[in-house]
């Protein structure tokens, strides 16, 4: 039951980045986050659904044009953790983006986020 609640609100964080106006992603993003989110991005921790949503929005506004967002990986569920992999496309197979998010669940919904972006470089 926990992957199932744990893919459910992974997979409607991503569907808000997919929607086709930004008017349907803010009741996404509402549906998979808890109103106090904690969002560590790649430009530094944030707190709330709106905090997340000027990140979506900010991606969706790539300047190659608005791409697709999809997980590329199963879900991964050690308890109250979970974490996915996930590929970001722009139109016509411009750039391409990859990652790894970790989340922390509450009640169903997605109540801390640690987004990697890029893959980890070997150590030397």
């Amino acid at each position: 039951m926990r992957e199932e609640a744990a893919q459910a609100a992974i997979d409607m964080f991503l569907s808000a980045f997919n929607v086709s106006d930004d008017d349907h992603m803010t009741p996404l993003l509402s549906q998979a986050l808890t109103s106090d989110v904690v969002f560590w991005g790649p430009l530094g921790r944030s707190e709330g659904v709106a905090a997340v949503e000027r990140f979506v929005r900010d991606i969706r506004r790539h300047p190659a044009g608005v791409g697709t967002m999809v997980r590329c990986s199963a879900v991964d569920v050690p308890g109250e953790w979970a974490r996915y992999q996930w590929v970001f496309t722009t139109p016509d197979g411009g750039p391409r983006l990859a990652g790894t998010d970790v989340v922390h669940l509450r009640q169903g919904r997605i109540d801390q986020m640690i987004v990697f972006a890029g893959d980890v470089g070997r150590s030397s």
